[in-house]
């Protein structure tokens, strides 16, 4: 068994909406509450989050985040949710050191907090808030090879028990979603169909899955379900800090009228 931190990404549904537990969030309630019995608890959690980008890789600065509540119309109490997790220094800077290591540059930003990609799974994941949780932005370019290459640079940190999140969704198109239910479109399906089969094909070699997803703008439906693609890319950073291996696909569900998936890597 390897003795690695896992790499997990998954959908983290609409806004703060599974801390409400909406009726059509259930499913992704449940993958949240139960993931994490599938993995030996890692010392510390890096999350990616469709929900910060900046111009270079960016590391969160602030030893006691808070939350920053970046969404809008819901109802006052979901503005007073507490999730009082510690970024400490020293965790900080083991993000920062492979991030060198790796001849990458990177920022750090403070005075933000975490947003709702990551104090939503991680209440429902870790309700104790009792690991130190590190945040990385999204590189603004929003190109998959510097998401894959981030990916590969964050991997060495697995051997130190730090868990990789990647918290964003394999469908995001706003004007698609069902938010009353229904069965998921066919383009939803091609699409989930074809990333499903690159994740998990053991015939492909590293070199291989990552190409094929570095190119996903070339998949069917593509541009369908993901208009823009920040919500994609948590996935990218999850396969390269996976260094290209297959994942097991621990959630396949309609999420929202869409099919979504969870992957992990052990």
């Amino acid at each position: 068994m390897s003795t690695k931190a896992p790499v997990f990404f998954l959908p983290h549904g609409g806004g703060p909406m599974p801390l409400m537990g909406d009726p059509g969030h259930r499913p992704i309630i449940d993958l949240m509450t139960q993931a994490s019995s599938l993995w030996t608890q890692p010392k510390a959690i890096l999350v990616i989050s469709a929900h910060w980008e900046a111009e270079l890789p960016t590391v969160l600065a602030d030893t006691d985040p808070g939350l920053y509540f970046d969404y809008y119309g819901f109802p006052r109490e979901t503005y007073e949710y507490r999730y009082p997790a510690q970024n400490p220094e020293p965790w900080q800077q083991a993000v920062k050191q492979a991030l060198s290591d790796a001849g990458l540059d990177f920022a750090t930003g403070a005075q933000r907090g975490y947003d709702h990609g990551v104090f939503v799974p991680l209440k429902l994941m870790y309700p104790q808030a009792d690991l130190p949780v590190m945040q990385l932005s999204l590189v603004h370019n929003l190109d998959p090879q510097t998401h894959l290459e981030l990916g590969r640079a964050l991997a060495p940190l697995r051997d130190q028990g730090v868990m990789i999140l990647g918290s964003g969704f394999s469908f995001h198109n706003m004007r698609a979603y069902k938010f009353n239910g229904g069965a998921a479109g066919p383009e939803s399906e091609a699409f989930h169909g074809w990333l499903v089969e690159q994740l998990t094909d053991s015939a492909l070699t590293a070199e291989q899955r990552e190409a094929q997803l570095a190119h996903w703008a070339e998949a069917p439906y593509a541009r369908f379900c993901h208009p823009r693609e920040e919500h994609l890319l948590p996935l990218h950073v999850c396969l390269g800090a996976a260094e290209g291996a297959a994942a097991e696909i621990v959630f396949d569900q309609a999420l929202l009228g869409q099919r979504a998936i969870g992957a992990l890597w052990r």
